[in-house]
C-alpha cells in the first residue's frame, strides 16, 4: 500500500507496537509501503528518537542479511515509580483487606489498562532473556501473565489445580503450599512446554512462595528452565520465602487493625535496568 509519510509513520509504529521482540526486515517495510528503503530507514529513525523521548521503547538495529529493526518494550524508571506508587495507593485502602492477609485485587487485575502497564514493567526488566514461554497458575495470575507474554511476543501456559479433558495427557505433581503447609496438586498438559523452554514464572500475589515452588518443580519436569519470576505483590515479614531470586512490584507490609494498608514498592528496581 502506497502512503504519504505521515501514514507510514503511524502505521509503521502500530506495526512494530503490535510486533514486539521481533525482526521485521527493511525490505519487508518496503514492500508493504512500496516505498525505497532509504524512505524507510528515515522513518524508522524518527519512531526512534519518538519512542526513546517517551520511554515507550526502544528500537534496536539488527544489521546483516538478516537484519532489520526490532522494537523493544521498554519503561523510564521515573515513569515506572510513578505508576507503582499510584498503584500501591490504590492497593492501600483498608476495605480491601481479605482473611487471611490477602489483598482484594479484581478490580486491578481486570483493568486492561492497568494491566498492561504491569505487563510493561515485567518485561522491561525480561526482554533480554530470551524467554520462551510465560508460566503462570489458575485464575488470578492469568491476567497478568498474558499481559507479560504480549509485550515479550511469547505464548502463555497455565498450571491448573486438576487436570481437563480437552487438555490431553497432562503432568501433575503435589506441593507444599507456604503459608498453610497442606499438599496440594498442580497439573500441566504434556503439550505445553517443549523440552530445554526458558520459562518465566508471573503470579499475582506470593505469601511463602509454597506455589512458585510448585511450578518451578513443574518446570523442572519438562526438563525446562525457570528464568524469571515475578509478582504483583509479595507479603512482607520475617519468615523467608521458599524461593530466592523474584521481582515483585509491590510489597504488603505489616498490617495493623484500623490504620491502611500498608503498600509499598517492591524490589523492582534491584533488577530494573535503565537503559
Amino acid at each position: 500500500m502506497k502512503l504519504k509519510r505521515s501514514g507510514r509513520l503511524v502505521d509503521m509504529t502500530r506495526y512494530l507496537m503490535e510486533h514486539p521482540n521481533t525482526i521485521v526486515s527493511l525490505t519487508e517495510f518496503s514492500e508493504r509501503y512500496e516505498s525505497a528503503k532509504s524512505s524507510i530507514s528515515e522513518d524508522l529513525a524518527i519512531i526512534k528518537e519518538s519512542f526513546e523521548a517517551q520511554g515507550v521503547g526502544k528500537l534496536v538495529t539488527l544489521h546483516g542479511a538478516t537484519g532489520g529493526v526490532k522494537y523493544i518494550p521498554y519503561i523510564k524508571k521515573k515513569a515506572a515509580e510513578s505508576f507503582l506508587t499510584s498503584l500501591g495507593q490504590m492497593l492501600s485502602s483498608q476495605e480491601r483487606l481479605l482473611a487471611g492477609g490477602y489483598l482484594f485485587m479484581t478490580d486491578i487485575l481486570g483493568d486492561p489498562i492497568i494491566i498492561k502497564e504491569i505487563g510493561r514493567l515485567i518485561a522491561s526488566v525480561y526482554i533480554h532473556n530470551d524467554i520462551d514461554v510465560v508460566m503462570t497458575m489458575e485464575t488470578k495470575g492469568i491476567p497478568i501473565a498474558y499481559a507479560a507474554a504480549s509485550e515479550l511476543n511469547v505464548p502463555v501456559v497455565i498450571a491448573r489445580r486438576s487436570s481437563k479433558v480437552t487438555e490431553g495427557s497432562t503432568v501433575s505433581i503435589n506441593y507444599v503450599s507456604g503459608s498453610s503447609k497442606r499438599i496440594q496438586s498442580m497439573v500441566l498438559p504434556r503439550r505445553s512446554l517443549s523440552k530445554g523452554s526458558r520459562v518465566l514464572i508471573v503470579d499475582d500475589f506470593m505469601k511463602a512462595g509454597g506455589t512458585i515452588k510448585g511450578m518451578m518443580h513443574l518446570v523442572a519436569e519438562f526438563e525446562c528452565l525457570t528464568v524469571g519470576i515475578a509478582v504483583l505483590v509479595e507479603t512482607g515479614g520475617e519468615s523467608p520465602k521458599l524461593v530466592d531470586r523474584y521481582l515483585s512490584l509491590l510489597k504488603l507490609g505489616q498490617i495493623k487493625e484500623g490504620t491502611a494498608v500498608p503498600i509499598e514498592i517492591g524490589n523492582y528496581f534491584n533488577y530494573f535496568r535503565e537503559e
